[in-house]
């Protein structure tokens, strides 16, 4: 038996790390780049194999690894839900996602290998029961996430996502063409929501002004995805990411590409995700769209 599966990257459009505190925030999946897992039965105990995740060609066994791993961890979970004690087979893992840099390769990853695991074993494994797994993994990964990240993931979807609340899909008036660009720079999601708490701590009034604007703007930002206002989505961009940078999240290459795309004629840009590095989404149309791609390609 063979049998593959997938899970796409994400962006966040608005709200990043004000989610994580209660505050609404919007997400979309990024189904050109995804994570695989292609499975092939074998006689020999489950071993996963995943040479370009960022980690060195290995042969991981349940049995040998660490519950601290996210491969073992996701494994693990799976194999519980499916009552199942040990497992045959080989899993090789790929992905289109750039690791660390805010598109959500850790739940993609997490989220094909448990597709993959529970397709070995002949079980069922529910959008809701694999969000809720993949959850756990992003423990690992965040500390402390929100649950966007493997949401959006899981359902591939474009979400309108508040913390603790029932979920809610988004509905497009009209497509969204966006442009990203990588600042080649990898930062870890962990250690940037890390700051923004240690900020918190340290200016609690302030940073819940923040909190509550970057929130008002995600929901202001829905009405115009629904209702098809581009002009003033890509004016909540801008202000979005200037609410980021005062949260320290950003960084000089994140806004050198946003300054590139805005100069190119993009309705609005910010950076997408953690912060500090990876990536920025710029709003464009048919008519910008080339040119900030070249304005971004030269910055």
């Amino acid at each position: 038996m063979a049998l593959s599966t997938s899970a796409p990257g994400k962006a966040i459009l608005f709200g990043e790390h004000a989610v994580v505190y209660g505050k609404p925030a919007i997400a979309v999946p990024l189904t050109q780049m995804r994570a695989h897992a292609e499975f092939q039965e074998s006689g020999s105990p489950l071993t996963i194999i995943a040479e370009d995740i960022d980690r060195p060609p290995i042969r991981w066994r349940r049995s040998e690894a660490a519950s601290s791993d996210p491969l073992a961890r996701i494994t693990e979970l799976v194999m519980a839900h499916c009552g199942a004690s040990t497992a045959d087979g080989e899993i090789r893992l790929r992905s289109d996602i750039p690791i660390a840099s805010g598109l959500g390769s850790g739940a993609a990853i997490s989220a094909a290998l448990a597709r993959a695991i529970a397709a070995a074993l002949d079980c069922d494994l529910p959008l809701r029961q694999l969000n809720a797994l993949v959850f756990e993994v992003e423990k690992l990964h965040h500390g402390t996430p929100s649950g966007i990240d493997n949401t959006v993931v899981v359902y591939e979807k474009p979400v309108y996502f508040v913390k603790g609340q029932p979920l809610e899909f988004l509905r497009l008036r009209d497509s969204l063409q966006l442009v990203l660009a990588d600042t080649g720079v990898s930062a870890l999601t962990r250690e940037t929501v890390a700051h923004v708490r240690e900020l918190a701590k340290r200016n609690p009034h302030e940073t819940a002004v923040i909190f509550g604007k970057i929130g008002s703007i995600a929901a202001r930002a829905r009405r115009c995805i629904e209702t098809g206002e581009r002009a003033q989505l890509g004016n909540l961009m801008t202000e979005n990411q200037a609410l980021l940078r005062a949260l320290g999240v950003s960084s000089a290459e994140l806004d050198t590409l946003i300054a590139a795309a805005m100069s190119a004629g993009a309705r609005g840009a910010k950076l997408s995700g953690g912060g500090r590095g990876g990536f920025i989404i710029a709003l464009v149309d048919a008519a910008s769209s080339s040119a900030v791609c070249s304005s971004l390609l030269a910055a």
